[in-house]
């Protein structure tokens, strides 16, 4: 924060600038948070909280009277450890030992339920969009494309569902032993998404564990909680009471009891590896826990001598400043040849130079606010310590913050000592390094705590083959000439090392929340007209041959 009382540079004058005044607002994009009353989902129904609250602030500072300062846009309840619990045991009573009315409702039903839902949330587009940009910084254009992403990725695991219901329709008979085996759920899942993304990856495994027949409880992240607020209804529309939970309050404060209480099944979480950690741990049978987890990256990117300059030069600047740098799958450091060092270099400052920087409703931005508190201070300190050991900022205003706005660093040369050599900055800063031997870049990703992803730019065959087959087992995706990735959700998200646990694609996800259980029988005539029986007269909503159109 710059202190009122401090000579501002011209860069912190222009990013004091660049916050809106209440009459500048746009009309179209306000929000009146004072609509939003503090509300919670529990056993199916909306309660209003009437306890202690926590402020949600906006990264979009307003400037009034010559003071720029972060802005309340609403409240949320600010529960304690016995208030969060109710949302367990709510959970807990209507998975009733698997025997409750979700988990053993039919595939079809859970579809339909799914379905309707969907269709509840697209009339609440505009609401949950404008409070992802004013909750978390991000841009009305990038916040429209994740709400529409989410409801693609949800109609996409419906098909999904249904192909999988489908080729478990039919029975099997070998050795004489009759059965079908289906996929069945596994429980209570704990379900905490990430402020970078807080509505997609939160549905990214709300959606499948729900469609499968787990019941949930969810805990919204600190940031990118109130826009979650206008879909507490129709969750409670759509599914039997218990089913879906939200619970709110200080993580560390309310979520240990709940690992500790022993009644959670499943772990959904995206975060940190440290946390993670912690969260196991707290259980006290982790072996009976299922846990999806997507976690810390470094993901780094080499350009080769005769890597398409200009392609590389592009594709990492999106993928080192797609939303600030907030992004699991962004590039977090980057390996250029010596031979094509300076040019890389200068296209590189040239390009981020060019990218517009202001508030999210603004045509074309690609720089926005930092919704997290004093991770200004932080990315300073990160380039502070790489100044101390010879790097040096490349582009003018590199570094430079006021309030929750701050211009993009390219730093160089980062070389292994420095934090930002392994440290994921989860920020605008480009750590740059120079190579002249690829055994420096293999032993980097060999050596990194993480192994989600990394990018390869060059254009010769042989040697991206040979790279290929050296990193193939250190990270769990390779892209060649162009950035880190998430999409598209057909195709499998993991990472090894300290990156992830279990696999999230729209298929992956369908097997993380459920288990194989199966039905089988001698094949004796008696056995043949039981299962016959109560095929035809559709007596179960698990042994059945429907077949899902």
């Amino acid at each position: 924060m710059i202190m009122a009382s401090q000579t501002l540079t011209s860069f912190e004058e222009k990013l004091k600038s660049s916050f809106p005044t209440p009459e500048n607002i746009p009309a179209e994009v306000r929000i009146d948070g004072k609509k939003y009353e503090p509300l919670y989902l529990l056993d199916g129904k909306l309660l209003k909280w009437d306890g202690t609250l926590d402020d949600v602030s906006s990264p979009i500072c307003i400037s009034e009277n010559g003071q720029v300062k972060r802005t309340i846009i609403g409240q949320v309840p600010s529960m304690d450890a016995t208030s969060a619990m109710e949302g367990v045991y709510a959970a807990v009573r209507a998975w009733d030992n698997g025997r409750g009315e979700w988990p053993t409702m039919s595939v079809k039903g859970r579809i339909s339920a799914v379905e309707k839902f969907v269709g509840r949330m697209r009339l609440v587009r505009e609401e949950v969009v404008r409070l992802m940009m004013w909750e978390i910084g991000k841009s009305l254009e990038d916040s429209y494309k994740e709400f529409d992403r989410t409801v693609d990725y949800i109609i996409k695991t419906i098909d999904a569902l249904k192909e999988v219901d489908r080729n478990n329709s039919r029975f099997s008979l070998d050795d004489g032993v009759i059965a079908q085996v289906r996929r069945s759920p596994l429980g209570v899942c704990l379900s905490m998404g990430p402020f970078n993304y807080p509505l997609n990856e939160t549905y990214t495994t709300l959606i499948p564990a729900l469609i499968m027949g787990n019941t949930l409880v969810v805990k919204p992240p600190k940031f990118g909680v109130l826009l979650h607020q206008p879909l507490l209804e129709a969750f409670a529309e759509c599914f039997p009471k218990g089913v879906v939970n939200f619970i709110y309050g200080d993580g560390a404060k309310i979520i240990g009891p709940i690992m500790q209480s022993g009644l959670i099944d499943v772990l959904a979480f995206i975060g940190s590896s440290r946390v993670a950690d912690i969260l196991k741990h707290q259980h006290p049978r982790p072996h009976r826990m299922r846990c999806i987890l997507g976690l810390d990256a470094k993901n780094p990117a080499l350009v080769m001598p005769d890597a398409d300059i200009d392609l590389a030069v592009r594709e990492c600047v999106t993928g080192s400043l797609s939303f600030n740098g907030q992004r699991c799958t962004g590039l977090k450091i980057m390996f250029v040849h010596s031979s094509i060092i300076d040019q890389f270099l200068k296209k590189l400052v040239d390009a981020i130079d060019k990218l517009p920087q202001g508030m999210p409703w603004e045509k074309g931005v690609k720089l926005t606010p930092l919704p997290e508190f004093n991770k200004a201070n932080i990315l300073k300190g990160y380039i502070d310590d790489a100044l101390t050991k010879g790097a040096k900022i490349m582009n003018q205003g590199g570094g430079t913050f006021y309030e929750t706005l701050f211009h993009p660093a390219v730093v160089y040369p980062v070389i292994p000592d420095v934090k930002l050599y392994s440290i994921e900055q989860f920020g605008p800063i480009v750590p740059v390094c120079s190579y002249s031997d690829e055994k420096e870049f293999l032993d980097f990703v060999t050596n990194s705590n993480y192994g989600q992803q990394l990018s390869l730019f060059g254009n010769n065959p042989k040697i991206m083959a040979q790279l290929i087959d050296r990193l193939t087992n250190q990270v769990s995706r390779i892209n060649i000439n162009c950035q880190c990735q998430r999409g598209p959700d057909t195709l499998p998200f993991t990472g090894r090392k300290d990156s992830a646990e279990a696999t999230l694609s729209i298929s992956d996800a369908l097997r993380c929340f459920s288990i194989r259980s199966l039905v089988a029988a001698q094949s004796n005539e008696n056995n043949k007209d039981i299962v016959q029986s109560i095929v035809t007269s559709r007596y179960s909503n698990f042994l059945n041959t429907d077949f899902i159109l």
